[in-house]
Formats: structure tokens, sequence, C-alpha cells
């Protein structure tokens, strides 16, 4: 079973750049309704490869794009 990580943002912007440059990485990734359980101020979270969660945040921060926290979640 594979499993995903999400990322969650304070603000749609932050989600939809983040896209991009992970993207821009070669990662895997895709914009995903934030799920219910999670409280976000965003309705917008990043689904990723967990096994990429260093990778992931390290692009995120080399790019100065601001995150909430990552959680883990099963496919």
């Amino acid at each position: 079973m594979n499993t995903y990580g999400i990322v969650i943002f304070e603000t749609s912007s932050a989600a939809l750049r983040a896209e991009s440059v992970i993207k821009a990485s070669d990662l895997r990734c895709k914009l995903i309704p934030t799920p219910r359980k999670y409280s976000s101020d965003c309705g917008i979270a990043l689904r990723f490869d967990w096994i990429n969660k260093e990778e992931v945040i390290g692009v995120m921060q080399g790019a100065n794009i601001r995150f909430t926290c990552t959680h883990p979640m099963p496919a």
C-alpha cells in the first residue's frame, strides 16, 4: 500500500506555488481539498508520496513557501 502525505497551507496561493515548484523538481504531487479532520485556513492541500517528505519540505523551504504542517495519510 502506497502512503501519501499532505501539506496544509494557510493560503491557497501558497498551495498553488508549492505545486508548481515541487512539480518542477520532478516530484509527484496533486492539489486536493483539505481533509475535514485537519483544520486549515485554506481549503486546498497538497498530496505527495510520503517517502519524498524531506525532499518536498526542502523544496518548499528553498522557495520560501510557508506551510502549516505535513501529515501522513493512507492511499
